[in-house]
């Protein structure tokens, strides 16, 4: 019984163990990872992330100009991150906004179409 009221009078004099979390968040561990970032100016759509994902969550189209990731889907293992050849995709120390629906990241770059190699100039 004593060391019960022992224990409730230390809890009382001191702080809470846990953190209150949406308002006290705490400092990301240095190696953490948080969620990708794509700087669709640098990505040149060439569709190796798409490739190497384990979980499909990438997908690019080349014709659309188009870069669409969903985050609900990543399993955070940076493989696409190791693969991209420009290092336009980057994981980012913070946690990706908390949101109870799915959503999907769409990013559009304008593609210039290469001219047509079959017309022939003067002809």
């Amino acid at each position: 019984m004593l060391d019960m009221l022992k224990n409730v009078v230390s809890n009382l004099t001191h702080k809470p163990v846990t953190r209150k979390y949406p308002f006290e968040k705490r400092e990301p561990f240095e190696k953490a990872r948080g969620h990708i970032k794509n700087d669709i100016d640098k990505c040149i759509l060439c569709g190796i992330c798409q490739r190497v994902c384990p979980s499909n969550c990438i997908q690019v189209n080349r014709k659309e100009g188009t870069w669409a990731f969903q985050p609900f889907e990543c399993i955070i293992c940076g493989v696409c991150v190791e693969s991209c050849p420009t290092k336009s995709l980057t994981m980012a120390k913070e946690y990706r906004p908390i949101s109870n629906e799915k959503y999907e990241i769409v990013q559009k770059k304008e593609v210039q179409n290469p001219p047509n190699k079959d017309k022939k100039e003067g002809a």
